[in-house]
């Protein structure tokens, strides 16, 4: 155990130098619960004198972006309905600042780690434990020495800390699991025995601090230096985006300059380019602007940063694309329907997903649900 501490803290200080910051070192065995007054997404204000009946209280640092987080979010669940009825408090905090988080970082779950994407995100998993918000100020999370999502931290009836560290080996699998560490602290403690393995390494993403929001700044820097491209699309080139020969996800959306949703969809949907950059997706963007409005859209396009992400950009060379970007300059555009979705209307914005050999998957007329598009991706990303 000795040895095993040390390596964490070894760890913890070689990552802090790398950063140039202080990163919290993880509560000592035996230390009492530390003080906290947050709000919950069901509207209430917590502290630890809220839970002063319960034999057991366990908090679960988690968030609503990282895949780790989600898989467990549903075994988070199970383990409250197990136990509650033994005296057993379960409280989960998102202790991420969304500042400290890349869009790349996103592309895992519909949701960021805004405290209003904690409703939905506990609703999704039907979650009937309180969900705490520690990312405004991150004291309790500091206090903790909350390292990744999820952490887990178990304090007994005197509310002395007898485990921390992750919850099971289940990883990022979402089902249930056979054998599981928090579980078996609970058992420990509630028959009011030592907890076999009392420190294990927590595993998932790392918290996101709030001194980590520099990088993210310098992340858009480098996002907005990015060229932005406009190519031709005529109807041969049309067909090949529709047949799909990646092995990519491809979203594709008509639009134009004059369309009011068109406008204010667009940065989702750049934001979802980004957010789904290293997993196998790409986003295209088709204009029916006229074509002598050719200097308006690529102005547009600029003004939105609409560049290929880094990860992209390779796979739509191989495919033979010059750009995520194209203006139809193949006249009708009952050509560009028939090549692309015989199914559109005509009305803008329409968007479509596309599988790796040219099944639609989905398909949308008029302006974007963006948290409806990042489920659909997800999905078809499976």
């Amino acid at each position: 155990m000795i040895q095993l501490q040390l390596f964490i803290g070894l760890t913890l200080a070689l990552v802090s130098s790398v950063l140039g910051q202080e990163i919290p070192k993880v509560l000592s065995l035996g230390s009492p619960v530390p003080s906290f007054s947050l709000k919950a997404t069901n509207g209430k204000t917590y502290s630890p004198e809220d839970f002063r009946d319960a034999k057991v209280l366990c908090v679960v640092f988690t968030c609503n972006h990282c895949p780790d987080s989600v898989a467990a979010a549903a075994r988070m669940e199970k383990i409250y309905q197990d136990y509650k009825g033994k005296g057993v408090a379960l409280v989960a905090v998102n202790g991420n600042n969304p500042s400290g988080l890349t869009p790349d970082e996103l592309g895992y779950s519909p949701f960021g780690d805004s405290f209003e994407e904690m409703m939905p995100f506990a609703k999704d998993f039907g979650w009937s434990f309180p969900y705490l918000y520690d990312g405004e100020k991150q004291e309790f999370a500091t206090a903790c020495g909350a390292q990744s999502t999820p952490h887990v931290f178990v304090f007994n009836e005197e509310r002395k800390l007898c485990y921390s560290g992750r919850m099971d080996d289940g990883g990022r699998n979402p089902a249930s699991v056979d054998s599981s560490y928090l579980r078996d602290s609970l058992d420990s403690i509630l028959a009011g025995s030592q907890v076999k393995e009392p420190t294990t390494r927590s595993f998932g993403c790392s918290t996101k601090w709030l001194f980590k929001s520099a990088r993210v700044a310098e992340d858009q820097r480098a996002w907005e230096n990015l060229p932005v491209t406009l190519e031709d699309l005529n109807e041969i080139l049309a067909k090949k985006i529709r047949s799909n020969e990646s092995k990519n996800l491809r979203l594709i959306n008509f639009w134009s300059t004059t369309c009011g949703p068109c406008v204010k969809e667009f940065p989702d949907l750049i934001d979802t380019g980004r957010r789904f950059q290293n997993r196998p997706f790409e986003f295209i963007s088709i204009s029916l602007d006229p074509i002598v409005q050719r200097p308006v859209v690529l102005k547009f396009l600029e003004s939105r940063h609409a560049a290929i992400p880094s990860p992209t950009a390779e796979a739509l060379k191989e495919a033979g694309f010059l750009s995520n970007n194209y203006q139809w300059t193949g006249g009708n555009p009952d050509n560009l329907a028939q090549a692309i979705d015989p199914e559109w209307s005509g009305a803008l914005p329409h968007t479509l997903l596309v599988a790796p050999g040219g099944k639609i998957l989905w398909r949308h007329s008029g302006e974007l649900d963006v948290l409806q598009l990042r489920r659909e991706i997800l999905k078809g990303l499976k």
